[in-house]
């Protein structure tokens, strides 16, 4: 077990509360190319996340050793990012490789889930969503035809780069926010009536933006009163998550960032690489998982994540 010291910066007091000031961050795995994608299967007690350039998908298991044991989930996943379950738990992922999302279905099977809007193919489905009602919300900038490192490169067929959501009983999918430089990470709050989303243009763009936007939620389906949340500094915001009180957890260069309610800065877990993403798993959905550049981190924190299932 690799532990990294002086994890912790507190901001504000309250982030005594929402940390384990003696819990260690732990190293679970080092050998990935960009870890992306966390998602924490609690019925099989596993983790699974992406390693976008490798083309697979990995699997931690806690057997009770100091590391636990990592084995491929996938071996081809298509250049997938960011993954999610839905209420049936099913596993959706968003595959820069075939520009879609797609369902994993009990047998194996794959279904495509969005691949085109209006006759023309998405850019390249980033992170992913699932709402109680069993709409799908997904981020499509285009990372993964900017080369051909994590996806392949090609020409955007979209005029922008939107958030969509696809209704749950027809299918039908609809842009949802329209004025996003690189839409990425996605979450919503714990009763669903915000919507979070990062914008993480500065990536390619030193003028860029670098902050988390909210949005409230209207009649289910539709996303009103925009507004900044936070701006995220150092690096980008990338992926996220929400704990049980509706602080927001996020990436960014020097580790994750956590914010109250109103975007103020609580604290932050250190890590030692660049943070892509995260997620709640173990038993108590008290242990925060983090996918960071070449690695996997794990910390137990003082608040459980609100994400279902």
């Amino acid at each position: 077990m690799a532990l990294v010291g002086d994890s912790y910066e507190y901001v504000d007091k309250r982030f005594y509360d929402l940390t384990v000031p003696t819990a260690d961050v732990e190293r679970l795995f080092d050998g990935c190319r960009w870890a992306e994608g966390p998602v924490w299967f609690g019925d099989g007690g596993f983790l699974v996340w992406s390693d976008i350039p490798n083309r697979r998908m990995l699997r931690w298991l806690p057997d009770g050793g100091a590391n636990g044991t990592v084995s491929v989930f996938r071996a081809d996943s298509n250049y997938s990012n960011g993954n999610t379950r839905d209420r049936e738990g099913r596993l959706v992922s968003c595959e820069h490789g075939g520009r879609r999302v797609t369902r994993t279905e009990p047998d194996g099977s794959i279904t495509v889930i969005a691949d085109t809007y209006k006759g023309r193919k998405l850019n390249s489905p980033n992170d992913v969503v699932v709402k109680s009602d069993g709409s799908i919300w997904f981020t499509d900038p285009t990372y993964g035809i900017m080369s051909d490192y994590e996806g392949h490169k090609a020409e955007p067929e979209q005029d922008g780069c939107y958030v969509y959501r696809v209704d749950p009983k027809s299918g039908k999918i609809e842009v949802v926010a329209d004025d996003f430089v690189k839409p990425n990470g996605l979450a919503f709050s714990p009763d669903e009536s915000k919507l979070y989303i990062a914008d993480s243009g500065l990536s390619h763009d030193p003028e860029g933006p670098h902050h988390i936007r909210v949005f409230s939620v209207e009649k289910g389906r539709s996303l009103k009163k925009g507004k900044v949340f936070a701006e995220v500094s150092p690096g980008v915001p990338d992926g996220m998550r929400l704990d049980v009180e509706g602080n927001v957890w996020t990436s960014a260069r020097d580790g994750v960032h956590c914010y109250d309610t109103r975007g103020n800065l609580l604290g932050k877990i250190r890590i030692p690489e660049m943070v892509a993403n995260l997620t709640f798993g173990g038993p108590k959905r008290n242990r925060l998982f983090i996918t960071a550049t070449r690695s996997l981190y794990s910390v137990f924190v003082g608040v459980s994540g609100a994400q279902v299932p």
